[in-house]
This record gives C-alpha cells, structure tokens and sequence, in this order.
C-alpha cells in the first residue's frame, strides 16, 4: 500500500486535480528516514523507542559524536535503508551549524540516497 507524501514539518501535498499525493520509490523511503530521524523516542506512542530526536539537540553544545552514533544506530533499525553496504554518515560542525550528511541504498528499489540534515547548535 503506498503511504501519502509527506516530508518532515510540511503539510501533505495535492497535486493539480487537488488529490493526495502518494510517495514512491526512494522519495517513500527518504521520507520514512528524516521521519525517524526527525522523531524524538516517546512521542510514538505505538512503538516508544522509535526515534532519533535530531530536534533535541537545536540550541545544545556540539555533540558530534554523539549525533552521528545515534543517527548511526537508527539507520540500522530502519527498514527501508538496505544494510549491504552499510550507510555513510558524516556529521561535522561550520560556522555553529552542525550537519548530517547521510548516503544509504534503499533496500525496496535498490537505488542510492543521500541526505543533509542541518542542526544549528551553540
């Protein structure tokens, strides 16, 4: 079943005839991944540890390590990204703007995907 398109912190998107969007493809997948990224464990009240919680790190000191061992730990629970290769992520700090760079295959259509995910920080 095809979910609905729905990136991150967006409202859902129609298109011209003013129907729903579905997401396919490696788009569903990027999607599902910023999602558990995204997500803070306890605020999915079906699966309570699901989640990375990048947003409670806004306006905390760099925790560079940190951030890419969690993201690192996610990616590993998420269905959708293959773990053959395992994904890359870098996580580095610029000019107090810690960013997520992250490429993993996807395992339903077998593509590349990549992703950067800024988080400022003090």
């Amino acid at each position: 079943m095809p979910d609905l398109t729905h990136m991150y912190s967006t409202d859902l998107s129609v298109d011209n005839a003013g129907d729903l969007m579905l997401s396919q493809g490696t788009q569903a997948g990027t999607e599902r991944v910023i999602r558990r990224l995204m997500t803070s464990q306890g605020d999915y009240i079906f699966q309570l540890d699901y989640g990375a919680g990048l947003p409670s790190y806004l306006g905390q000191p760099a925790a560079v390590p940190q951030i890419m061992g969690v993201i690192r730990q996610q990616m590993s629970l998420e269905d959708i990204v293959s773990q053959d290769p395992i994904p890359a992520v870098n996580v580095g700090l610029y000019n107090n703007t810690v960013t997520a760079s992250i490429q993993y295959r996807d395992s339903d259509t077998q593509e590349s995907a990549v992703l950067s995910i800024p988080i400022v920080v003090t």
